[in-house]
């Protein structure tokens, strides 16, 4: 008589895991995300350690979620666009505006860079800092404050902003090094579509527009209450 294989529950839901997994990424893949080290980030940073417990089934599907303090987990397809854009490298010095989960800070971090993140509600940011935590992202600095206010004497390889704003702020434009790349989303005829701005070797600036974002509004303060 054959005997069928015994597969226990945690083998069983091993392989569901690496199934999401793999579902996953083929739907970046299905985006036009080719970059081997930000699929093998995005592979490698657990998502649902970072969504809310509520939703964390649902933490592998290309879909945002909501958080505390009315803000958005963006969905993973548009976080995988903006970083396929910012063109991280290993080493560079990145500012990240609006922490939110901590979910890209920490994919930032394992692409290799050095990140200062900063978080306008002190809720996010608490729960940010576990997160972090959790899957011991590597050189990570989080502040809370407006991170699109005024910083003197700090310059960055990179500055990616979390959410659409109406305009790009000077403050923001300031902070790039020669040769830097400033990544985010700019709400045109009502819609977010993604932009990039770079600074030549000379100091000059050139922006260009990609593809329509679904993402969330980037406000400027901290949070009196949250």
């Amino acid at each position: 008589m054959r005997q069928e294989p015994f597969f226990s529950e945690a083998e069983a839901r091993d392989e569901q895991e690496a199934i999401g997994v793999a579902s996953f990424l083929l739907s970046l893949r299905a985006k036009g995300i080719r970059s081997t080290a930000l699929l093998r980030a995005m592979e490698l940073v657990p998502r649902d350690v970072f969504a809310p417990r509520r939703f964390r089934d649902l933490s592998r599907t290309d879909i945002a979620l909501p958080l505390p303090c009315g803000q958005t987990m963006t969905a993973p397809g548009t976080v995988a666009q903006m970083l396929l854009a910012l063109d991280v490298k290993p080493g560079q010095r990145i500012l990240e505006v609006g922490t939110g989960t901590g979910y890209v800070t920490a994919l930032l971090a394992h692409l290799g860079a050095e990140v200062t993140t900063i978080e306008r509600f002190n809720t996010l940011a608490e729960s940010a800092a576990q997160h972090l935590k959790i899957v011991e992202a590597g050189k990570v600095r989080l502040e809370i404050g407006d991170g699109l206010a005024v910083r003197v004497r700090e310059r960055f390889d990179r500055v990616l902003l979390n959410g659409t704003r109406p305009e790009i702020p000077q403050s923001l434009m300031s902070l790039l090094g020669p040769g830097g790349r400033l990544v985010g989303a700019l709400t045109q005829e009502g819609s977010p579509c993604l932009v990039q701005i770079d600074r030549s070797p000379d100091g000059e600036c050139s922006q260009s527009l990609g593809a329509p974002l679904r993402i969330s509004p980037l406000v400027t303060g901290i949070a009196a209450t949250l």
